[in-house]
């Protein structure tokens, strides 16, 4: 029976095979979520493996940072030119590929190569993921779809340490990535089998070589600032007054140029949407902070409080158990409650939050960590759920797939900014 022809406006799919389908999906952005923070724990054991110094065994981390970078905001090119679900079913298996690669590296120059190919692999997934569910999910559902998505998104750097520590204490740094193989290959099989029927409408367009030129050379230069910054005295290092200055007159050139090309790689006119632009900021500011302290504390924990890396993932751990627990329920509340109110209170609570944790001192005990992380983790769903489906929920259909892109970039780099800021005015 041949496929449907593709369509820009949503078919959605019903009964089991569609929770089927919103499983997978939310499956494959958590796995790219985690892969983020997963590797964290492993450096010094890479390193060592390895036998390079942990500073250089942080370009792990680095590597897969810049390359995720920069194909974020390429996705709704990648979508228009080939189809959100072949982009979307290559990205995972070239995934796959390159985890795999990752695990087996002989060398460490080896192991940031296929890092970086990892990287452009998984951008590409968490933007397309969210746009697949809102496609897939009838109107009335949407919100649970999202609301499975911003769990998966959320829980996933918290996951992320406690498990790549538990498997480098048992099993050896390459399982950090041999882990992602069987999955990947999983979702990208099956998702091909029940979404090949939803693909997205495709037009032929030329590659806008100076936009994709200019995103490379700004984003990288940011990135590569941002992870080294603290390590080299930040503006005290001549390099990285150069990156800096690289990726401010190369951002505002490719502004410039986006703005301007009749057919550009990144669709900035998205922003003309007040609804998405405005979700867009309060995402990054607020988004900034949190993460900067999913990053901290267990930073804190492990060098000040003598905890080691799986007990430090455990003390943060509660965070995601009311969060897998409130992100159904908020995501039902976003049909029957203002969501300006719902994010307004899951902002109040998150700032309530952080004002306890001022109280924190050496004396704490390993429930005074983790009871914040509770009540945190009962009210990001609040905040994060509502705010996505308001910025979605602005944009037109054919421009959900650009609008994700480029939500997800600017929130990865609001994040990257606040650990950067937040790690340095701690040491």
């Amino acid at each position: 029976m041949p496929a449907a022809a593709p369509t820009d406006e949503p078919v959605p799919m019903t009964g089991a095979i569609l929770w089927v389908a919103g499983v997978l999906l939310a499956l494959a952005n958590f796995m790219v979520v985690l892969d983020i923070t997963i590797a964290n724990v492993s450096v010094p054991s890479i390193a060592g493996g390895l036998a390079v110094s942990p500073s250089q065994g942080t370009w792990v981390i680095t590597s897969y940072a810049v390359a995720e970078a920069i194909t974020v905001p390429l996705t709704g090119w990648l979508a228009q030119r080939f189809g959100a679900v072949k982009v979307f079913t290559a990205a995972m298996v070239s995934f796959a590929a390159f985890s795999a690669l990752c695990g087996l590296a002989p060398s460490f120059g080896a192991l940031v190569t296929f890092r970086v190919l990892q990287g452009l692999s998984g951008g590409p997934m968490i933007p397309l993921s969210q746009t697949l569910l809102s496609r897939i999910f009838p109107p009335s559902q949407r919100p649970m779809a999202i609301g499975l998505w911003g769990m998966t998104t959320v829980v996933g750097p918290i996951a992320g340490p406690l498990l790549g520590g538990a498997l480098v204490d048992t099993a050896g740094w390459p399982w950090v990535f041999f882990i992602n193989v069987p999955v990947a290959l999983a979702c990208a099989f099956f998702s091909w089998r029940l979404l090949a029927s939803r693909e997205t409408p495709t037009r032929r367009r030329p590659v806008d070589a100076v936009g994709l030129g200019l995103l490379v050379l700004w984003v990288g230069a940011m990135q590569i600032m941002l992870d080294k910054g603290k390590d080299l005295d930040w503006f005290g290092s001549p390099l990285i007054i150069a990156l800096a200055i690289t990726a401010g007159v190369g951002f505002v050139a490719f502004i410039i140029w986006e703005l301007t090309d009749a057919d550009p790689v990144v669709d900035l006119r998205v922003f003309r949407h007040r609804g998405f632009a405005a979700s867009t900021v309060i995402m990054c500011v607020v988004f900034g902070t949190f993460f900067s302290s999913v990053v901290l504390i267990p930073l804190w924990l492990q060098t000040n409080m003598g905890y080691n890396a799986t007990w430090a993932g455990r003390a943060v751990a509660p965070q995601g158990i009311l969060a897998v627990i409130m992100s159904p329920i908020v995501a039902r509340l976003t049909t029957k409650v203002d969501i300006r109110l719902l994010v307004s209170f899951g902002v109040l609570v998150m700032a309530a939050v952080s004002f306890w944790r001022t109280s924190f001192a050496s004396d704490i005990t390993f429930w005074g960590v983790a009871l914040p992380q509770l009540a945190l983790g009962f009210a990001v769903p609040f905040f994060f759920i509502p705010l996505i489906g308001l910025a979605l929920g602005s944009v037109n259909p054919a421009e959900t797939a650009s609008a994700a892109g480029l939500m997800n970039f600017t929130r990865t780099t609001a994040g990257a900014f606040a650990v950067s800021i937040t790690t340095t005015a701690w040491e």
